[in-house]
């Protein structure tokens, strides 16, 4: 386990040397900026032994000018360097952080989709916009102070030692002390920060479920519950903090000690030295004040050691997603696509979330191009899972998948997707307005292009009704239209794009009778010459399929169009039969509710 954490911590420093050689040029010039400001303030100190000394002692009233003007100088040197510190290496730090934010960002996008299955949003974001910031203690201030800083001390040091060495010996001495200590203390303190970005991951990406379905949080009234959750997850982080603020609080107090000791020691051999004339008052007052700029930096180390520390675990934690492989890295050495005319076919499939439990078991079929392939069966029967295969978001455990008689494995992802559209049964749409939500697919389109789409999906007299039409805002998850505006909008989106592959899922679910029957018309002008799979719980929206599936526990157990089915007097014609009488009874009856499934599934009235 200790190669391995040792191996870690190389590849951070690695990645840590990388982004600060990338900005060497501003961080090279922003250090030199430091020295001098921190050379400039030297003055003020070297200054007061020749007013103690010169001025004060011998009555050199003549050297108050200059020195008056030489100490100004050097404060307005100071103040400009200063400033030119914080807009060099401000900017190039946020700069630095938006490339890392840029960059994590396109990494995950790129992730396999079985990815963001298992990991949590708000992980992520966490991991995109928290952990980026930690860069800005690289090519920001962070480094070059401690760098300027360890200068400044020794500069200070080497003139103390010029002054009274035996007494720079013993301050050193007690330094070297604190120095020691400090590197103890943060070897501790690295694994709490690295936990606190864990911790904060997980209560961020808890509070954006919570606030995402907060319609469902109200439904059942569970506003205490999510406020136990958050809570909990709260006083988690607050524990981690409590622990990194008792360290760095002990390293500031243990310096406070430290400074005590210096100021004995002053007392002890400095006072000694000035009563033997080893040291002038001057000398003294001066070497006061060089001792304080030199324990300075070095004190102040504990606060830049630790924001240098947590920007170290930040980054560990974005190597560690960006060392994941992505899709384009699976298409690297593939061939290209090009033009397909979308015949779909698999070869005994099989797949599995978990190795433990099979969705789909040895599936075969062929869908030639310009057909539609209608799947049913019973909930959780694969048929999801089978679709979620054609538009290659997961890949099989065994078998093929083939495209054009090519098998998907060997094809690049993103050039398959261009040709590909979708409707989900969870249709998405982004906090924007309503034209770029359809125009998605096809960010290029025409605003004529766009409202041809829309009629198609019976879109156009909806949202015409608003009162900024197409331009209107429609809410995070398009909350503000109803869940069958909702289903057209996405109709409207896949329609646009024109794919040579398109998938369906429930794709008329959440309209009511009158608006389905409009949307079949835009649904038939949409499957025409394009390969389709649909998945419907309406039966009577898929008679003119090509070809049914029938989907149980995994495996094709039927398949034929309507009429061959219906004929056959299987699992369709059970399955048919049973939602025609829900159906007849909901219509003849409207207020008489089914009694529990009885026998082979039948419901009963």
């Amino acid at each position: 386990m200790t190669e391995k954490r040792k191996l870690k911590r190389e590849r951070v420093w690695r990645e840590a040397k990388a982004i600060i050689w990338r900005y060497r040029g501003r961080v090279a010039f922003g250090l030199l900026v430091m020295v001098i400001g921190r050379l400039a303030g030297l003055v003020a100190p070297a200054s007061s032994k020749f007013l103690i000394d010169d001025v004060v002692g011998q009555g050199r009233t003549d050297l108050l000018l200059p020195l008056a003007i030489v100490v100004g100088a050097a404060a307005l040197v100071q103040g400009v360097s200063s400033f030119a510190l914080s807009q060099i290496l401000g900017v190039t730090a946020q700069r630095a952080i938006t490339e890392m934010r840029k960059t994590v960002q396109a990494h995950v996008a790129r992730l396999p989709v079985n990815y963001f299955d298992s990991t949590k949003s708000g992980v992520l974001i966490s991991r995109i916009m928290t952990d980026a910031e930690g860069i800005r203690n690289l090519v920001g201030t962070g480094l070059v102070q401690l760098t300027g800083g360890l200068v400044m001390s020794a500069t200070c040091f080497a003139i103390l030692m010029y002054v009274n060495w035996v007494l720079t010996l013993f301050t050193m001495s007690i330094l070297l002390v604190f120095g020691g200590a400090m590197a103890i203390a943060f070897r501790r303190l690295r694994p709490l920060f690295r936990e606190r970005g864990r911790i904060n991951a997980e209560v961020t990406g808890r509070l954006g479920e919570s606030l995402a379905g907060v319609r469902i949080v109200k439904a059942y009234t569970s506003e205490r519950t999510e406020d136990r959750v958050f809570a909990k997850g709260a006083h988690r982080l607050l524990r981690n903090v409590a622990k990194s603020v008792t360290g760095v609080s002990a390293v500031t107090s243990f310096s406070s000690v430290i400074i005590g000791l210096i100021s004995v020691v002053m007392i002890l051999v400095g006072g000694r030295a000035i009563v033997t004339e080893a040291m002038t008052l001057g000398d003294f007052v001066m070497y006061l004040i060089l001792t304080g700029m030199m324990a300075g930096p070095l004190v102040q180390i504990a606060s830049i050691g630790t924001q240098i520390t947590e920007a170290f675990a930040g980054l560990d934690r974005i190597r560690e997603l960006r060392t994941m492989s992505t899709e384009a890295d699976r298409d690297l050495g593939k061939k290209p696509l090009g033009l397909i005319q979308g015949w779909i076919s698999f070869e005994n499939v099989s797949f599995a979330y978990d190795s433990d439990v099979p969705v789909l078991r040895d599936v075969s079929l062929d869908a030639p191009p310009g057909t539609t392939t209608a799947l049913v069966g019973s909930s959780g029967s694969g048929k999801s899972t089978l679709a979620g295969l054609v538009l290659s978001f997961n890949a099989p455990d065994s078998g093929r998948v083939l495209v054009d008689g090519r098998d998907l494995a060997e094809i690049r992802l993103d050039e398959y997707r261009r040709h590909v559209g979708v409707v989900l049964q969870d249709n998405f749409l982004f906090d924007d307005t309503v034209e770029y939500n359809i125009r998605y697919g096809r960010p290029r389109a025409s605003r004529e292009e766009v409202v041809e789409a829309a009629k198609l999906a019976h879109c156009h007299e909806f949202i015409t009704g608003f009162p900024d039409g197409y331009d209107t805002v429609i809410g995070e998850r398009g909350v503000k239209v109803s869940g069958g505006q909702r289903q057209r909008l996405a109709i409207a989106r896949a329609i646009l794009a024109d794919p040579r592959i398109l998938v369906l899922d429930e794709a008329t679910s959440s309209l009511d009778s009158e608006s389905e029957a409009q949307i079949q018309e835009g649904l038939r002008a949409l499957r025409s010459g394009r390969t389709t799979f649909v998945i419907a719980h309406r039966l009577s929206t898929i008679r003119s399929a090509d070809q049914i599936l029938v989907i149980e526990e995994g495996r094709v157990v039927e398949r034929g169009t309507h009429d061959q089915l219906m004929a056959a007097g299987g699992r369709y014609r059970d399955l048919h039969d049973r939602q025609y009488r829900i159906e007849l009874n909901r219509f003849v009856n409207p207020g008489e509710e089914l009694r529990p499934l009885t026998g082979r599934g039948r419901a009963e009235t």
